[in-house]
């Protein structure tokens, strides 16, 4: 059996290695890096042995489509991240909602203030699930206005925020260009929010040191990473 991730850039990835690290060489996985999304149809059929994928960047929502049967949480959301491939027939599923809440659950336990969802893809979509099952108020802050009561970033600049919580769910300073970072207005870290940036690779990515030298607590995509990782084990029935 064969399992891998599908992206449209996968240089930053550590889901290899944590994979094979986990089973030993008892499967195969490998990165697929898809140029557009409907390329996953000749994938399939070069490689007739793949038993599961994961999602990620920039395909979570633009799969669905591409899908046979989509679990009802996973509809829900709008984003998949996790497909089990059964005889050509896939489903998809959304294991970054269960990875967010069971990684960082003591925080959300925690902050029951208005919290900043940093960018509107698909990891943004399962973060506010489980920011909405937690009761925790948010606003979504992107570069464009998705929705009538997002955030602007500079409409940050003027606004006196209470903000217990900021969660980066974009790519933007992620490996390679480590040294990139949101354009968000660095008064809302005057309150001390808990800042999660979702991005792995670095570390510690340019927000999180910035958020760290204003006296934040910080924490990074890793244990999601692993959690959600599990996860989609468990739905291919290797874990």
């Amino acid at each position: 059996m064969l399992f891998g991730l599908i992206g449209k850039s996968l240089k930053h990835s550590y889901s290899k290695r944590l994979f094979d690290e986990h089973f030993h060489g008892l499967y195969s996985y490998t990165l697929f890096e898809l140029d557009e999304i409907y390329l996953i149809g000749q994938l399939l059929k070069e490689y007739p042995t793949i038993r599961g994928l994961n999602v990620t960047i920039p395909y979570k929502s633009e799969i669905i489509s591409y899908l046979h049967h989509i679990d009802q949480m996973a509809l829900q959301i709008g984003a998949v991240n996790t497909i089990l491939v059964e005889n050509g027939y896939l489903k998809g599923f959304n294991t970054d909602v269960i990875g967010f809440e069971q990684a960082y659950r003591s925080i959300l336990c925690n902050n029951q203030s208005l919290a900043l969802v940093l960018g509107t893809g698909g990891a943004s979509k399962a973060v506010a699930y489980v920011l909405n099952k937690y009761h925790i108020p948010f606003r979504f802050v992107s570069r464009t206005k998705k929705t009538t009561d997002a955030f602007l970033y500079h409409e940050l600049d003027n606004l006196l925020l209470n903000v217990s919580l900021i969660i980066n769910t974009t790519p933007v300073g992620m490996y390679p260009l480590i040294d990139d970072t949101v354009p968000i207005s660095f008064n809302v870290f005057s309150s001390k929010p808990t800042v999660i940036d979702l991005i792995y690779n670095p570390e510690k990515t340019m927000l999180l040191k910035l958020a760290e030298e204003a006296g934040c607590t910080i924490y990074n995509g890793m244990m999601m990473l692993k959690q959600q990782a599990i996860e989609s084990w468990k739905i291919w029935g290797i874990y």
